[in-house]
């Protein structure tokens, strides 16, 4: 079972994703103002490599982007290019 956690601390938060109870991937952000967030970093383990589970990362974020009106700037290659590739998600992307 795949589970995604977030933590934030209020000026940097975490995408967790845990398969199994074991930490497969992260993503890490920074908090830019109150109303948009970069992300900077994207990894999964090697072990947990070709599952989609760094995609499923990048939806997490656009899901809490959309739930809390927020805007995201991917500074994160990986990410950048799921944005550049990804019609549908380009209504959280910063202008």
């Amino acid at each position: 079972m795949i589970k995604i956690e977030r933590i934030d601390d209020g000026k940097k938060g975490e995408f967790e994703l845990y398969e199994a109870d074991v930490k497969a991937g992260y993503m890490t952000y920074v908090w830019a103002g109150d109303d948009k967030f970069i992300i900077d970093h994207t990894e999964v383990d090697p072990e947990f490599g070709g599952r989609g589970y760094g995609r499923k990362l990048v939806n997490a974020a656009v899901e809490f982007a959309r739930e809390n009106n927020l805007k995201i700037i991917p500074l994160c290659p990986y990410a950048k290019g799921v944005f550049d590739k990804t019609d549908e998600i380009k209504d959280v992307l910063s202008k």
